[in-house]
């Protein structure tokens, strides 16, 4: 199997954690992960307990669409978080994952390395861009009317939600023109 990042290097036999193998580049350092052994993994492991130490992780991403290095088909990619723009790549036929370099250190290091099935949900999906798209929008008010306008049109709204006249507000607000 060739690596789906280079394409150029075979695809070695490697541990990613203990009791966790995978397929890996030793050029670009990613891993083909089968699903069914990450599931054996994390019902084996336990999550941890304590945040790891805040450690900046160097990561790469492949942006481009890749092909699973066993059916060659195209992978589906998966938000790992809104913080991040790393994604994982995934093969619905053969059930296994592509980690880029550095992404299963990221995985960790968000504590999210258990939690691979549920980054792979509709749920988990729409809930990143539901904050994505909050960000964006408080990005365009703060650029529009600065921090403090922004800060105190958060404040109206809390406000606004805890009264029982939110509607009545609005409309005298809107008609006020």
């Amino acid at each position: 199997m060739k690596c789906p990042h280079c394409h150029t290097p075979e695809l070695m036999p490697t541990m990613i954690e203990e009791s966790l193998p995978a397929m890996g580049c030793g050029t670009c350092h990613g891993a083909l992960v089968s699903l069914l052994y990450y599931r054996h993994w994390t019902e084996q492991t336990k999550e941890p307990e304590s945040p790891p130490a805040n450690t900046t992780v160097e990561t790469t991403d492949t942006t481009e669409a890749i092909v699973c290095p066993k059916c060659s088909r195209v992978m589906t990619k998966y938000k790992i978080s809104g913080a991040v723009s790393n994604r994982v790549d995934v093969c619905g036929t053969c059930d296994d994952a592509w980690l880029d370099g550095g992404e299963w250190e990221l995985l960790a290091a968000l504590r999210l390395s258990h939690k691979i099935p549920a980054i792979l949900t509709d749920e988990w999906q729409r809930r990143i861009l539901r904050e994505l798209t909050a960000d964006t929008r408080r990005s365009i008010l703060v650029r529009s009317i600065g921090e403090a306008g922004a800060q105190r049109v958060e404040e109206f709204g809390e406000w606004l939600d805890g009264t029982g006249h939110k509607s009545h507000i609005l409309t005298y607000l809107y008609k006020k023109k």
